[in-house]
């Protein structure tokens, strides 16, 4: 007798660790899912820098048209100013954040973190380049392909 309770002890045990296995995976979907591993945005925009941001998605049509644009302002104004990429589907709070109506939506921020200048659709690189260079960014040499 005394074996049984043991064995049905054990039993509650198990359900038990079962219980808590599936109570901690549905914390840890939810935690996905609501963004709570999300990238950290708040220190965007750098203090100091000229940062232009581009809000967008990797599957949205005009964002992905942009996306070799961006790649390369990045690596052209490196060190120079920052170039951001934020996936909105992806992290949802910069959305609220940046006050964002429709993708892609860029906004270029001063060295003091103040927005200077919003752009909502396709913006193509000579208007970025002339955009930096009205905020004091030294348009980028682009002449050498490599």
């Amino acid at each position: 007798m005394n074996n049984n309770k043991i064995i049905v002890l054990l039993g509650m045990l198990a359900l038990d660790k079962v219980k808590i296995i599936s109570v901690l995976a549905v914390i840890l979907m939810l935690f996905f899912m609501t963004g709570a591993f999300a990238e950290d945005y708040s220190n965007i925009p750098i203090k100091g820098r000229v940062t232009m941001i581009d809000l967008g998605a990797k599957k949205c049509i005009p964002c992905k048209m942009m996306a070799p644009i961006m790649e390369k302002m990045e690596k052209a104004y490196k060190g120079k100013a920052d170039i951001i990429f934020i996936d909105v589907w992806e992290n949802r709070q910069p959305v609220k954040r940046f006050k964002i109506r429709a993708i892609p939506t860029q906004i270029f921020f001063n060295e003091l973190g103040e927005e200077m200048y919003r752009h909502v659709g396709f913006l193509d690189e000579k208007s970025i380049i002339e955009q930096m260079t009205k905020m004091g960014v030294a348009a980028p040499n682009l002449g050498s392909k490599g």
